[in-house]
C-alpha cells in the first residue's frame, strides 16, 4: 500500500510540474519567454515543447496504455537532463542547473514504483531473444 501511495503521490507531482509547465510554454507568459530566449531558443521551441508536455503529463496519469507511457517517461528525461544541460552551458546559477535534476529524481521514482498495470511487461516474463529457447537437441 505505501508504494502505491509513493507512486501516485510521486506521479501526480510530476504531471502537475509538467502540466503547468506545458500551460505556461503554450501561454508565453513574459517570464516563460524571457527564460527561452535566455537559453537561446526560438520562441516557437515554446510551442512544441507545451504541446508535449500537456500531452506527456495527460500520459501518465491515463489508465492502460503502457508502451504510451514508456515513451512519456522517457521525453520527461530527456526534458529535464535538457534543461538542466541547458541551465549549465548558459552559465546559470546552481539552483537553476539543479532543479530540473531533482524533479528528475521525482520522475524516476515515479517511473520506478508504477504497479505491474501500468508496465510495458511483467518483470518476471522471460526476456526476449533467450539463447535458451533456441537451443537444439
Amino acid at each position: 500500500m505505501a508504494r502505491l501511495l509513493a507512486y501516485w503521490v510521486t506521479t501526480a507531482l510530476i504531471a502537475f510540474v509538467f502540466l503547468a509547465g506545458g500551460v505556461a510554454d503554450l501561454a508565453r507568459p513574459a517570464a516563460a519567454v524571457e527564460g527561452t530566449i535566455h537559453l537561446g531558443y526560438p520562441l516557437y521551441f515554446m510551442t512544441i515543447l507545451g504541446v508535449w508536455k500537456v500531452l506527456g503529463a495527460i500520459a501518465i496519469l491515463i489508465p492502460r496504455f503502457p508502451l504510451l507511457k514508456e515513451w512519456a517517461y522517457a521525453g520527461m528525461f530527456f526534458d529535464l537532463t535538457g534543461a538542466s544541460a541547458s541551465h549549465a552551458a548558459s552559465g546559470d546559477s546552481a539552483g537553476n542547473i539543479a532543479t530540473p535534476l531533482v524533479i528528475l529524481v521525482i520522475l524516476v521514482a515515479s517511473w520506478a514504483l508504477r504497479p505491474a498495470s501500468r508496465r510495458l511487461c511483467s518483470v518476471s516474463a522471460k526476456p526476449v531473444g533467450d539463447a535458451s529457447s533456441h537451443l537444439g537437441p
